[in-house]
């Protein structure tokens, strides 16, 4: 009797498991096709400007360095010369895989593109489910949101390593969470370190993206621990020692080999760029504390993602709600404001640098993203309660999705703006360089200030003005006089610089011929060669030059 009447409800059960599957692929068919389609038309939009290519001309460097590590085997931006300059070796060796295959570049660079912002629709939908389990369809409505912001497009479509950070920060997330109570999981000490192992892992890889990952991981330990999800101190310590063991082998395993390799090329850890970025950056430390941390977020303010605040507040009112009620384990539901906050922090304090788009922060929208939509699906349950609050609540959530559509749109226009900017300015010229040996000699030493375009369409001996591979820059990048001595005993003899990166003034004759611009209505040195295009200064800035330098060089300069 017993048999009979549980089969059927077995049957009804698997039946229902079978759907829910059905459902889960499409659902993230549908969440990968949008992302397919978003990096596709941002693309066709560049393309529609001028060419393909990469709104950053960091984005040419991570192609510099794969494409000498797939061919030459080397860690280096120059071949023959190993260097640290790339903070992404994760994203470094993925983009390198490209070209062992012979795909080309930017076909596959756009793959992996295409794959790291579906992937964060992926892991946002199933973040999100854990985070809202009373919320029937705030995974589907998660993952659709993420892959529309037009920030994270943009990034999936730079060719850096932005999107795939953001995604992998999604994943330490969720392999954090695994750690709630309502896991199905077992609290065995073994399983608690397999789990915090692979947990180690996913940090390791991003920290290899970008190293300031290590955060995230850190923050992880520390709230397991104030969340205390084990039961009792007496019963659960074993657990929570295995698993941070896990945690810490995993990621030690991970960093590693690239940290030996690091250690072993530059006598650092870590990679120097970091450091060449704050010494350039530098006056902006100076502004206020409150000033800087504008200036970071304000960029991230243009989009829909705005209009999720309202959400953010309403989820973030309900966790502390149930903490204050004495659930102690919905302290891990934290863990993303304790990402955005540690990670803004970072860069407000030390690198205050809120340009282009304010990427360096970009990859915080997801974890806004996972409380926003959430947060307004509850603020429009709530809103059944009577007519008004009704209309007022549905009325948000559509506005939010009718808002972020058109900025989807016009991120696409600032794509092409971008990556057209880059192929007319540093793309040019490099390729110029490399039509003009003549003019300039493939073994005289280059100072340039943006190195990602001339590494790659016309390798050559460079001294970088940014510091990222020369690192004898950065104690003297903001001294001009240092900086043309530094070229002088260096024996360089071509600078290439926007107006902005001149290490003298404009009419300095060590630059080359002082005459009248009639345009300028002031005395200029004259360009080898200029850009002429545009598109830069329309957008506030300048074109690209070279310049034929004027130095009182020492006597071993003639010997080479």
């Amino acid at each position: 009797m017993t048999t009979s009447t549980t089969s059927p409800q077995r049957t009804r059960l698997l039946r229902l498991s079978h759907l829910h599957r059905i459902a889960a692929r499409q659902r993230d068919l549908l969440i990968g096709l949008v992302a397919a389609v978003g990096v596709v038309v941002y693309v066709i939009a560049a393309i529609s400007m001028d060419e393909a290519g990469f709104p950053l001309d960091d984005s040419w460097i991570h192609q510099t360095y794969a494409r000498n590590l797939a061919e030459h085997g080397e860690w280096a931006f120059i071949p023959g010369e190993p260097s640290v300059a790339s903070t992404s070796p994760l994203y470094t060796v993925l983009l390198s895989i490209g070209y062992v295959l012979r795909i080309p570049f930017m076909v596959w660079t756009f793959a992996l593109g295409v794959l790291a912002l579906a992937g964060g629709g992926w892991i946002g939908v199933r973040v999100a489910e854990r985070l809202f389990p009373d919320l029937r369809t705030v995974g589907l409505w998660t993952g659709l949101a993420l892959v529309l912001v037009w920030h994270l497009v943009w990034a999936a479509s730079s060719g850096m390593e932005t999107m795939l950070f953001a995604t992998l920060s999604l994943a330490v997330v969720g392999l954090t969470w695994r750690e709630l109570p309502e896991r199905e999981t077992s609290d065995r000490p073994v399983d608690a370190f397999k789990r915090g192992a692979v947990l180690g892992l996913v940090g390791a890889l991003l920290t290899l993206t970008r190293p300031e990952g290590v955060g995230l991981v850190g923050l992880a330990g520390l709230f397991v621990l104030l969340a205390w999800p084990y039961g009792s101190l007496r019963d659960g310590w074993r657990t929570y020692v295995a698993w941070g063991a896990g945690v810490s082998l995993g990621w030690l395993v991970g960093v590693a080999p690239y940290v030996a390799v690091n250690y072993n090329l530059s006598g650092d850890l870590l990679p120097n760029t970091s450091a060449a970025k704050q010494a350039e950056n530098a006056p902006a430390r100076e502004l206020p504390l409150l000033e800087r941390y504008g200036r970071m977020l304000l960029p991230l303010s243009a989009g829909g993602q705005l209009l999720l605040l309202p959400g953010v507040v309403m989820a973030l009112a309900r966790l502390f709600h149930r903490i204050r009620h004495g659930e102690r384990t919905a302290v891990l539901l934290l863990l993303p404001l304790a990402w955005i906050v540690m990670d803004v922090s970072a860069y407000a304090i030390r690198l205050p640098a809120p340009y282009q788009h304010g990427r360096y922060v970009i990859p915080i929208l997801p974890h806004i993203v996972l409380y926003g939509v959430g947060g307004t699906l509850l603020i429009v349950k709530a809103g059944q309660r009577t007519p008004l609050r009704r209309v007022l609540s549905r009325s948000l959530a559509l506005s939010t999705l009718l808002i972020m559509v058109p900025f989807w749109v016009i991120g696409a226009r600032a794509y092409g703006r971008d990556v057209r900017i880059i192929n007319t300015e540093m793309v040019k010229t490099a390729k110029w360089i490399r039509d003009n040996p003549e003019l300039v000699p493939e073994d005289e030493l280059l100072a340039v200030h943006d190195i990602g375009a001339v590494g790659y369409y016309a390798p050559r001996p460079i001294l970088d003005l940014a510091g990222l591979v020369s690192p004898e820059v950065v104690p003297i990048i903001l001294d001009h006089e240092a900086l043309m001595g530094l070229l002088r005993v260096r024996c360089a003899r071509y600078l290439m610089v926007l107006p902005d990166q001149l290490p003298a003034e404009p009419d300095d004759h060590r630059l080359g011929p002082v005459e009248y611009d009639a345009a300028q209505n002031k005395n200029v040195a004259q360009p080898l060669f200029i850009t002429n295009e545009p598109y830069a200064p329309d957008a506030g800035g300048g074109n690209m030059a070279i310049y034929q330098l004027r130095l009182e060089w020492p006597p071993e300069c003639a010997e080479k």
